[in-house]
């Protein structure tokens, strides 16, 4: 189940109009899954922080991305929205009067005005009937037990995730702000990386030009120099600058409204060897090249197949592998250069719902030759995917390659080892005939 958004012009719309629009269609899609489903309301509690074992503090929050369809408030806790039918939607917004901390407070924007808004002080649940679906993160809750409904209905929960998988007008527009946010966060961490900085730094300059705390990016920051940047999900950064800079790769977004960009750029440094940023080119190139190839009715799997090919060939076109492509991807040569899946959905959460799900929810899992791959549906207008390929020198995966007679350059291979590796990646929406790019060239 899908719903059904219209792709307007968007010169002149504001984006309070387009959050109306997207509010109200939400509605009447929540009210056809409560048709489908048998229940009379869908109740979502937006989730609240759990302390560290044994300690009064707690990690960074995020509300319950279902929660954030409807309203965007990334940091309320212990609150409530209930959808029924012909009726607008209940905020009952947690608000207690507190001196330890700034209670939570509502925008002046005009989208507060298509709710019902009951602030409270209690964190008990609101009021609910039997025939309520209730979502969210409730075992957590000290009157779970009391709560009236069904909780968790499987099915029901994978309809929403469908519709999360098409975004609205608004949504694009939220996606194309982060991106933007997102991008002078790359230009700024690239300065710092001429300037001999090192990742901490990097990474201050990065949230600084993107104006975010680190608490509330969509996904830990992976600023990784020299053979750092071959650790895929590279979760330090080092405080003193190395003395040789090979590379650097940041892959890091921003989160505006509720929506996440997810852009990947990496520099060739000074002290890289010459076929290193000849190579950046080429991954590049080939993230382009799958840009271009995106369509409705296309699959995703057929395009990551593609990066594989489009890898091979580069692999023999930069003198590392000497054979055909045929051979490097038959043998596993490419998937040892480049172990993660093409990309994948992308809105609310980073690594969004359904990826590997069938419209109707049954499942649709990686295959065996790719299991990392998040994304395996065909594409559709309204879907928001990112294209990401890599080309890395994981000692980890080449090593088991060096025992085979395979035509591999292997001197090549090792003077490049320093640099880690290569990930481009941009944000890419499926429209009714082709593709926007939502991440502008930089």
């Amino acid at each position: 189940m899908s719903p059904t958004f219209s792709m307007p012009s968007l010169s002149g719309t504001s984006l309070a109009e387009l959050q109306r629009r997207h509010i109200h269609d939400l509605q009447k899609a929540y009210e056809e899954v409560m048709t489908v489903f048998s229940v009379e309301a869908i109740a979502i509690y937006s989730g609240h922080a759990m302390p560290y074992f044994g300690d009064d503090q707690t990690p960074a929050f995020q509300t319950y991305a279902h929660f954030l369809h409807w309203a965007p408030l990334p940091e309320v806790q212990h609150s409530w929205l209930l959808i029924r039918k012909g009726a607008r939607p209940v905020l009952f917004l947690y608000a207690p009067e507190d001196y330890w901390h700034l209670p939570a407070q509502l925008p002046e924007e005009a989208w507060i005005d298509e709710f019902d808004v009951r602030p409270c002080s209690e964190t008990t649940p609101p009021p609910l009937c039997k025939h309520t679906a209730i979502i969210g993160d409730v075992d957590a809750l000290a009157a779970t037990g009391s709560l009236v409904g069904v909780i968790q209905p499987e099915a029901l929960l994978r309809a929403l995730d469908e519709l999360r998988m098409y975004k609205s007008d608004y949504e694009v527009a939220c996606l194309r702000e982060a991106n933007r946010y997102a991008i002078a966060g790359h230009q700024a961490a690239l300065t710092a990386f001429q300037g001999a900085s090192s990742e901490l730094d990097i990474q201050l300059a990065y949230l600084a030009a993107s104006r975010q705390r680190e608490s509330l990016v969509p996904y830990q920051n992976i600023v990784g120099l020299n053979q750092h940047a071959g650790v895929l999900h590279y979760q330090h950064y080092d405080i003193d600058a190395p003395r040789h800079r090979y590379s650097l790769l940041v892959d890091a977004g921003h989160r505006y409204r509720g929506y996440c960009a997810d852009l990947t750029r990496t520099h060739a440094g000074s002290d890289a060897p010459s076929p290193f940023a000849e190579l950046i080119q080429a991954v590049t190139a080939i993230k382009d090249s799958i840009i271009d190839a995106i369509a409705p009715g296309v699959s995703f799997l057929e395009l990551h197949e593609q990066m594989h090919h489009h890898l091979a060939e580069a692999l023999i076109t930069h003198d590392l592998f000497h054979g055909s492509a045929e051979q490097a991807i038959a043998a596993g040569v490419t998937r040892a250069f480049c172990p993660h899946g093409l990309g994948h959905s992308l809105g609310l959460q980073v690594h969004d719902v359904a990826g590997k799900r069938q419209p109707d929810g049954s499942p649709s899992p990686a295959p065996d030759l790719h299991p990392a791959l998040r994304l395996t549906r065909t594409l559709r207008p309204h879907m928001v995917v990112t294209v990401e390929p890599g080309c890395y020198f994981i000692p980890m995966l080449l090593d088991p390659l060096r025992t085979q007679p395979l035509p591999i350059n292997w001197t090549l291979v090792d003077q490049l080892s320093v640099c880690g590796g290569i990930r481009v990646e941009d944000n890419v929406l499926v429209t009714a005939d082709k593709h926007q790019n939502l991440t502008p060239s930089f």
